[in-house]
């Protein structure tokens, strides 16, 4: 049997925001499942996009992303609450009805300290690349239709883990649970075939990074696309939880 009435909790991140470790605080709960971003063989599918690990993703998720909406972000769940890691730019060519039949959340990071880390695996990011401008999107959606979604801040969150995920989960109907703060170094088996590329800070770890501000020079090529992304970002970030 799968719990019918499972909270499906449905996260919009951009990259380099932190989203791992978030969902491996979900992870640590017993009432949740996680499922790690799901629509990303759709998304390279759809738009040719040359990332990391490109062929070993096509070749080992679901590339239909109706499907996949239909299957695992609404279909049978066998825990009370199922969290989804999505990254927002991988939304694309798919009808966003299902996205009012989930709780949603963002998570967001400053894009002067997020640019810089993106362009290791994306050397040349567009504004796309930020998943800021489709955040926004999904956000006035859902506003316009009576939703109030959480917004999670990636300098926040590390600030004050324990008292931001209080919040999170009283926004969401859930009681805190303090495993939420600590997992084991090692990977996941949830995590998908790109974690090599992406998630190799992230498995020496066992509890949210302690935020510091970077200090090395923001570099002079960003500079256009940082422009762009600052009124995104600062859109997004009134709605955030404080520390």
């Amino acid at each position: 049997m799968h719990a019918v009435n499972s909270l499906r909790i449905n996260l919009w991140s951009g990259p380099r925001n932190v989203s791992t470790a978030l969902m491996y605080a979900f992870a640590q709960r017993s009432d949740t499942r996680v499922v790690d971003e799901p629509l990303y063989a759709h998304y390279l599918r759809c738009t040719g996009a040359q990332h990391p690990g490109r062929h070993e993703i096509l070749a080992n998720m679901d590339q239909e992303g109706k499907r996949v909406v239909r299957e695992v972000l609404l279909g049978p769940c066998q825990q009370p609450v199922l969290f989804v890691k999505n990254m927002a730019h991988h939304l694309v060519e798919l009808d966003w009805d299902f996205l009012t039949q989930m709780t949603t959340v963002f998570l967001i990071r400053d894009p002067k300290e997020m640019l810089p880390s993106l362009i290791n695996q994306v050397p040349q990011p567009a504004l796309a690349d930020t998943a800021l401008d489709r955040q926004v999107d999904i956000m006035d959606y859902l506003r316009a239709r009576g939703h109030h979604p959480a917004v999670l801040d990636a300098r926040l969150l590390l600030l004050n883990p324990e008292h931001v995920l209080v919040q999170l989960c009283e926004r969401v109907g859930l009681s805190f649970d303090p495993s939420m703060l600590q997992w084991p170094a090692r990977r996941r088996p949830e995590e998908g075939v790109w974690a090599p590329h992406w998630y190799h800070v992230i498995h020496t770890t066992t509890g949210f990074k302690s935020y510091r501000a970077k200090t090395a020079p923001f570099p002079e090529f960003l500079e256009p696309l940082l422009k762009e992304c600052v009124p995104y970002y600062r859109y997004l970030y009134r709605f955030a939880i404080d520390a």
